[in-house]
């Protein structure tokens, strides 16, 4: 995919294109995350672009540690998760607060807007306050226009200020699912 070419994402409101953009603007070079059909087109150009290391994890808690290990070998991540993979960093995100290593985590939301899982909403709701009660700021994304703006600004917080950042992209702006049977 060549979104160099791309004309103005914002009038199309492609958003994962948007991220894409603004994460390497702000020189993000590598990409970890645990597979999200919510996250899919941001990872499909991640993985295009040979200046982004991409990396598969088992669980997102590996993904704080992959970003930690990143800033301390002169790079900057990004960790791509869903809300309900949030409750599996808890621990994780203490080395964040306590050594000082920022994070930029996008963070597909679940158990909002029209949910058809009833599973996903307990995490849904607490996703936030989980995050803020590890010392992570949080930052809405409501609105594909405004994705660029909002990646960007929680961009320069986490890396210009040594800050642990995650950005919750509303389910609205995924779209509804619902469950497929297969036959």
């Amino acid at each position: 995919m060549n979104i160099a070419a791309a004309p103005d994402i914002a009038s199309r409101q492609d958003w994962p294109a948007a991220i894409y953009r603004t994460l390497k603007d702000h020189h993000v070079s590598q990409i970890s995350y645990v597979p999200d059909a919510g996250h899919s087109r941001l990872i499909e150009f991640s993985h295009a672009d040979p200046e982004i290391k991409t990396t598969v994890l088992t669980t997102e808690e590996e993904g704080v540690a992959l970003s930690a290990g990143a800033w301390l070998g002169g790079d900057r991540a990004a960790l791509l998760m869903q809300s309900s993979g949030v409750g599996n960093c808890i621990n994780m995100l203490s080395l964040l607060s306590s050594c000082r290593f920022p994070i930029l985590a996008l963070v597909t939301m679940r158990g909002e807007w029209a949910e058809f899982n009833p599973w996903q909403i307990p995490m849904g709701k607490a996703t936030a306050q989980a995050l803020e009660i590890m010392g992570v700021t949080v930052l809405r994304l409501e609105r594909p226009e405004e994705a660029a703006e909002v990646v960007s600004a929680a961009a320069s917080l986490a890396f210009e200020s040594d800050q642990a950042i995650a950005v919750l992209i509303s389910q609205r702006m995924l779209g509804r699912k619902k469950w497929t049977e297969t036959q």
